[in-house]
């Protein structure tokens, strides 16, 4: 079996604690059996290997979620790494045809497609090997995973099981897009599934079906094109147009955390980071990130949610309406992670586009090399040992030194141990 998961997202459902650069399967706010932090990409991640399927692991994802990626998983995961966002079927479709042509995955070997920021018990890892028996039988050319349903909701698509092939395995009757709440109801009553977005078909009916997908003689052809592909979803592209479709049903936990008020429901403490509930009137979640404390008194069903981008006060029964709000807030990443360290924006000057950062750079890392862009650039060292290598140049730096780098001169910072740095530029 080989596993696709997709990592997508903009990073507006968990404002501010996710951005652009940070989607929320990377926050750190649950805990692994151990009791340490792990995010989301973690856990799924974790799970498929406790699941024990045999499986290979590739991560669909854009560029710009590289770097977390690779360090929160470690640098030997497999990444296909979009050239721009366009929807899960082009994802789909470049993710499989690096498996056919640059991995040389036989065609008749099965592919599962799920989410990465699924929230699940293990059984669920264990259902994808059920979807795979599905297609590899011949009874299914996809195998769709049908979530029983706790309760009607408005906020997920369903499945309309057909005909009762096992225990586990239904035909399909079709579809419905995520319905009114009156209509959630009657599917709920009706026996109708969750569609779960898992999809588990073999690799060639993809990468070798040319009424879906034009053939390419290789990767690259595929990536430089990539633009030009359809921006549409796999279940439209693909699924509705599938007259051999199966749904393997799961019944278990299962949450789609996109809401601050689904997140808080699985977190283990209604306090994260500095932060102190006094006199809780019921159902209060601080999560802090930032070094100042928050104090919430007598407070009754909020989230309060801070960090470097912004701070967030709501009623967790209206925290699924956030994302139209922040697009309005949102603005460039005011923290970001890399595989060297962090950079946090602690100062806009008024009336200038100009941006004073901390870096942290890891014990034993150096950043990729940058091009300074404005008049100068002034490099205050707060703390720890390391170098600076200006054009091709390496000099010690220790704790009280300034370094000037010049417009349009390349440099790179390597720390001996944890570096903590200003970065003060002069704009023009």
């Amino acid at each position: 079996m080989h596993i696709i998961l997709l990592s997508g997202g903009s990073g507006k459902r968990l404002w501010p604690l996710s951005n652009e650069v940070r989607s929320k399967q990377f926050l750190k706010v649950l805990k692994n059996p151990q009791g340490e932090s792990e995010s989301m990409v973690q856990r799924v991640y974790r799970q498929i290997h406790e699941a024990e399927l045999s499986a290979t692991v590739t991560i669909a994802s854009s560029c710009t979620q590289e770097e977390s990626l690779r360090m929160q998983l470690g640098d030997e995961v497999n990444l296909v790494l979009e050239p721009e966002r366009r929807d899960t079927f082009p994802a789909i479709a470049l993710a499989c045809t690096y498996l056919a042509l640059e991995k040389k995955v036989t065609l008749d070997e099965v592919v599962v497609v799920l989410p990465v920021d699924v929230y699940a018990e293990l059984d669920y890892f264990k259902t994808l090997k059920e979807m795979e028996k599905v297609v590899l039988s011949g009874d299914a050319e996809i195998a769709l995973m049908g979530i029983e349903p706790t309760h009607p909701s408005e906020k997920f698509g369903y499945i309309l099981p057909g005909v009762q092939k096992s225990s586990l395995v239904h035909s399909v009757k079709g579809f419905e897009e995520k319905p009114t709440i009156t209509r959630a109801t009657h599917l709920f009553e009706q026996g109708a599934y969750w569609n779960g977005g898992v999809f588990a078909f073999k690799l060639g009916y993809l990468v070798n079906n040319k009424d879906i997908l034009p053939p390419f003689q290789s990767y690259s052809e595929r990536y430089a094109t990539y633009g030009l592909m359809k921006k549409t979803s796999f279940d439209y592209e693909v699924v509705s147009r599938c007259n051999s479709l199966a749904m393997v049903s799961y019944k278990g936990d299962w949450k789609d955390l996109g809401s601050w008020n689904v997140l808080t429901s699985v977190l283990e403490s209604p306090s994260l980071g500095n932060s102190l509930i006094k006199e809780d009137q019921g159902n209060t979640h601080v999560i802090n990130q930032l070094d100042i404390p928050v104090l919430a008194l007598g407070t009754k069903n909020l989230v309060i949610a801070a960090s470097y981008d912004g701070i967030l006060v709501a009623d967790l029964d209206h925290s699924s309406t956030l994302k139209e709000h922040a697009e309005s807030l949102t603005k460039a990443p005011r923290y970001e992670e890399f595989l060297w360290g962090t950079s946090q924006v602690v100062d806009v000057p008024s009336g200038s586009k100009s941006r004073i950062r901390r870096l942290m750079i890891s014990p034993n890392s150096q950043t990729k090399p940058l091009v300074n862009t404005q008049l100068l650039l002034h490099l205050v060292v707060i703390q720890g040992e390391g170098s600076v290598e200006i054009d091709s140049e390496i000099n010690k730096i220790y704790k009280g030194e300034v370094v000037t780098i010049s417009k349009g001169v390349t440099y790179s910072l390597i720390s001996e141990t944890e570096l903590i740095l200003l970065e003060v530029p002069i704009a023009d």
